[in-house]
């Protein structure tokens, strides 16, 4: 019986079968066989539609290299493998193929020959060769016997990869498979991309290892090589059914499984380390590469790799050095790897290593960015007295974490708070440096517990000294919820909204002012009322203005959402904080984020003149007494005399101290809120601090019992001096 030679090829592209989801990229190849030709004829060209084939038995080069092995007689139909239908590989028409399908004949795709197509018809059937001799297979038959296999001549299992033809086939699969290696942003991304364009299409099994931990950028690691294994994938066991592959009900463990070990690390001079120094992909049946994969693999796993060559290590090597390996392997039952799957696994691994560089440098980039936005904005806000606080910021993109845009509460002096919100043009990470410089200057200037307009003509003077073109908006504000007044001024921001008790919503008419940076400029305060119950709402302009609307649009949509969300609590309630900065958001459409979003939302509660006594004293040395007896009535008309004895002795020492270098009267304020708070202010502006004192030492030891005693205690320097203050618990 004749034989024909054959040149084996190996495959990387699969089709699915019929009942299988055509876009799987996992599901195995669809044989659908093609007219035959004479026994030795040439393989036809590939040509679009409309092109003349070779004739048959006309000389083409590599004839026998890709026919068919003969049956029983040498004039059998000679059928050929279909072009694989893999990603970004197109299906060839078959009307380029000689004896095919007539125009309008042609097969369904997807179909098995012979099966009835959705109109009614055949679809995929071939026609008979007329000269083939007779009891020859139709190959458009269901029952046709199955394809041998190239190598050994036995019937292939169906649904097992085929090899690939030609050149051109590996490159588009090169093509399509770092495409999609390509498209991943994170690490996961791309290992996932790789590992799914080469199983099965490639590869039966793969395992990348990767670097613990990767470098990042032209960091120099430290320590030893150590080598993870990120990810693996195979084929998995499938079986051919009536309606397509389903999965085995208990399929044998395949040898594949077996291999690869979670964490190695690579000894200097040894095999493993000399493979991936050497970058370029080796087969394993290679010495070294086989001294290498006890190491790589562990020792007792090396004896489930395949022999011969159907293992493929790859090096992955990045911008500086190699950041990992990737190991492609087939079964014994598919064809083993050539010399030119080297290169494809080369493609594969520069691609893949490449992209892993690019994700770890944009993973650090958005770590910084989180930290930037974790640190240059306050993290909680601050409990104040008189007034609830609720905050929201919203970046412009997930690419752009964080941006020019904050926002700030500080506690004052006298149970005041200062609301501060601003915005640094631009969203970049030089906007948000500039901006957390202003925040830090604005939280220093008050702390100094200046006037709102001179806080902004420090903030200007700033600005100007870090660069010509830093600008920035910034509205600072006030809020004293003993005299239920709020100063406001403003440097080029837009005008906060109140929202009142009974649902009305105005926008405060404060001066709008230059931006910050324009420099020569003067800002003016004005003093509004703030009643109790109502919200105050900074924002900045990214909340009111975009492509879509223009700056006082959005302010006039903003106050109507203001009070349409307070009708729903009615007019003695009003709405919640928290949920009110949701409903604020809510009001943004699909396209409205240009911009950062900042908001701050402030309720007043006030103090009511009922839980507020203050009194002067004048300096001298019955100040002390004097201050215990009035402290010691105001807690008995609040029902707190279980705490007059404390009160009266931290009272006593800081009126004492005050006195003592003080040339004005002193003040003391008691306020009684959820605690007891007592203030004492003088016009000296040296702060006291803590020591201690000697056993010589007669005085110093005040603010020791201070520290002791009270809840908590501070001293805040002021314009005019400075205030001593602290806080006990109610009983």
């Amino acid at each position: 019986m004749d034989s024909t030679r054959v040149t084996e090829h190996p495959t990387s592209f699969d089709r699915p079968s019929t009942g299988a989801d055509p876009t799987d990229p996992r599901g195995a190849l669809l044989r659908t066989p093609v007219p035959p030709r004479a026994s030795g004829s040439a393989l036809p060209a590939q040509g679009s539609a409309g092109q003349t084939p070779p004739a048959a038995g006309e000389d083409s080069p590599g004839a026998f290299e890709h026919s068919q092995p003969g049956a029983e007689q040498a004039a059998e139909p000679d059928t050929h493998r279909p072009r694989p239908t893999s990603e970004g590989v197109p299906a060839q028409p078959d009307g380029g193929q000689p004896g095919g399908a007539p125009p309008g004949d042609t097969p369904s795709a997807g179909l098995i020959p012979g099966e009835v197509s959705a109109g009614g018809g055949q679809a995929g059937l071939v026609r008979p060769d007329p000269g083939a001799p007779a009891g020859a297979p139709d190959p458009g038959r269901r029952d046709a016997p199955p394809e041998p296999d190239r190598r050994t001549g036995q019937p292939t299992a169906p649904g097992r990869p085929t090899p690939m033809r030609r050149d051109g086939d590996r490159l588009r699969f090169v093509g399509a498979a770092t495409r999609r290696i390509a498209r991943g942003m994170d690490l996961d991304e791309i290992v996932m991309g790789l590992c799914r364009a080469t199983v099965p299409t490639f590869a039966d099994a793969i395992l990348v290892y990767l670097r613990e931990p990767l470098p990042v950028g032209d960091e120099r690691p430290t320590g030893p090589l150590v080598l993870r294994l990120r990810r693996t994938d195979r084929i998995p066991a499938e079986r051919d059914t009536e309606g397509g592959f389903t999965p085995a009900p208990q399929p044998e463990p395949s040898e594949l499984e077996t291999v690869g070990a979670e964490l190695c690390e690579v000894r200097p001079g040894s095999a493993l380390a000399e493979v991936l120094r050497g970058v370029r992909p080796v087969f394993t049946d290679t010495p070294a590469a086989r001294a290498a994969l006890p190491e790589l693999l562990g020792e007792e796993r090396d004896f489930a790799l395949p022999d011969g060559r159907r293992a493929i290590l790859a090096p992955l090597r990045g911008r500086r050095r190699v950041i990992g390996a990737a190991l492609f392997l087939r079964g014994p039952e598919r064809i083993a790897f050539e010399a030119d799957d080297l290169l494809v696994a080369a493609q594969l691994a520069t691609h893949s290593a490449l992209g892993i560089d690019k994700a770890v440098l944009y993973g650090r980039e958005a770590y910084i960015a989180d930290e930037l936005q974790r640190t240059m904005l306050p993290e909680n806000l601050p409990r104040c007295t008189g007034v609830r606080l609720a905050s929201r910021y919203l970046p412009a993109a997930e690419t752009a974490r964080v941006g020019g845009d904050w926002y700030d509460a500080i506690p004052l002096p006298g149970s005041r708070v200062a609301l501060v919100v601003g915005d640094v043009m631009g969203h970049s990470m030089t906007s948000a440096a500039i901006m957390g410089q202003l925040r830090t200057t604005a939280q220093t200037l008050a702390g100094l517990d200046l006037p709102p307009q001179e806080v902004l003509h420090h903030l200007d003077e700033q600005a100007q000294r870090l660069g010509t073109d830093r600008m920035a908006t910034c509205l600072y504000a006030v809020y004293d919820p003993v005299a239920h007044r709020i100063t406001v001024a403003n440097a080029g921001h837009p005008p906060p909204v109140l929202l009142h008790l009974g649902g009305h919503a105005e926008v405060l008419r404060v001066p709008a002012g230059a931006p910050i940076g324009v420099g020569g400029v003067d800002f003016e305060a004005v003093e509004l009322d703030a009643p109790a119950g109502a919200t105050l709402l900074l924002y900045t302009d990214g909340l009111v203005e975009s492509r879509l609307r223009d700056v006082w649009t959005g302010i006039e949509q903003l106050r109507e959402r203001l009070a349409a969300t307070a009708q729903l609590t009615g007019p003695d309630h009003p709405p919640p904080l928290e949920a009110l900065c949701d409903e604020v958001l809510d009001m943004l459409g699909p396209g409205d984020r240009d911009d950062d979003i900042a908001l701050l939302a402030a309720r007043f509660d006030g103090i009511a003149p009922s839980d507020v006594s203050y009194w002067f004293l004048d300096p001298e040395d019955a100040a002390p007494g004097k201050a215990r007896r009035l402290a010691r009535r105001a807690l008995a008309r609040w029902g707190m005399e279980d705490l007059t004895d404390a009160v009266e002795l931290l009272v006593s020492e800081v009126v004492t101290n005050a006195v003592r270098y003080a040339s004005k009267p002193v003040t003391l304020r008691l306020l009684r809120t959820d605690v007891l708070r007592c203030e004492v202010g003088d016009d000296v502006p040296q702060l006291p601090r803590l020591r201690q004192a000697r056993a010589t030492d007669e005085g110093g030891r005040g603010l020791y019992l201070v520290n002791r005693l009270a809840r908590r205690w501070g001293a805040t320097r002021l314009s005019t001096g400075k205030v001593v203050w602290f806080e006990l618990n109610r009983g």
